[in-house]
C-alpha cells in the first residue's frame, strides 16, 4: 500500500525532506573537492622537501592521519 500526501504538513516535510537532501549532496561534492584540494597542497609541500611527518606536525594531526587522508582521495579517484 502506497501512503499518499495527504496535507500541507505532509507537503512541506516533504519539501524540507529535498531541500535538505539538495544540501547534503553539495555538501558531499564540496567535501570531495576539499579533500582534492588538501592532497594537492600536501603533495606540494612534499615535493619542496617536506615530509608527511612534518605536515603532521603543522597541522596537529598524526603522520598516519596523513597517510590516511591522501590514500582516501586517491582511492576516491579510482571509483
Amino acid at each position: 500500500m502506497v501512503k499518499h500526501i495527504e496535507s500541507t504538513a505532509h507537503t512541506e516535510l516533504f519539501e524540507d525532506l529535498l531541500r535538505v537532501r539538495a544540501a547534503a549532496i553539495e555538501h558531499a561534492a564540496a567535501a570531495r573537492r576539499l579533500s582534492r584540494e588538501r592532497r594537492d597542497l600536501i603533495e606540494k609541500l612534499m615535493a619542496e622537501g617536506f615530509s608527511q611527518a612534518d605536515v603532521a606536525r603543522e597541522l596537529g594531526v598524526t603522520r598516519q592521519a596523513i597517510q590516511k587522508m591522501m590514500a582516501a582521495v586517491a582511492d576516491a579517484g579510482r571509483g
